[in-house]
């Protein structure tokens, strides 16, 4: 697996796009609205940030309101996610999807469970 992005949680993602392209010089390179929330992926040569901006009530706009802004989560991508789940599972991780979920840019996901991951909300995106 390789690192694919951090998904970061913010009230305002276009000021932190405009922030992080000037910061870091990382130009958005997709932008959709998705699940009740504006995503925006910012390229870092290496990986991605993902700005996550809820529009409607869902799971960015409650993680906003129980923890504020920052990071959500961290994403890894793989060539082979069912592979990837079935190991999770022989690990004795717990999944928050133990099927793969449609996610941003087109990519099949899925999450496994902070409880079992250190404390970190983990996806697996699939290339």
């Amino acid at each position: 697996m390789n690192f694919h992005h951090a998904g970061i949680a913010t009230n305002d993602a276009a000021a932190v796009a405009d922030r992080y392209a000037a910061l870091f010089d990382a130009p958005i390179v997709h932008e959709e609205r998705f699940d009740g929330m504006a995503v925006n992926f910012l390229d870092l040569g290496s990986g991605y940030f993902e700005l996550l901006e809820p529009h409607d009530d869902g799971p960015i706009a409650h993680y906003l309101d129980s923890h504020g802004p920052g990071i959500h989560h961290l994403a890894l991508s793989t060539a082979d996610i069912e592979a990837a789940l079935t190991r999770a599972a022989e690990q004795g991780i717990d999944r928050i999807d133990d099927e793969p979920r449609p996610g941003a840019w087109g990519h099949e996901v899925a999450f496994l469970h902070p409880s079992s991951t250190g404390g970190v909300l983990i996806e697996i995106v699939a290339e």
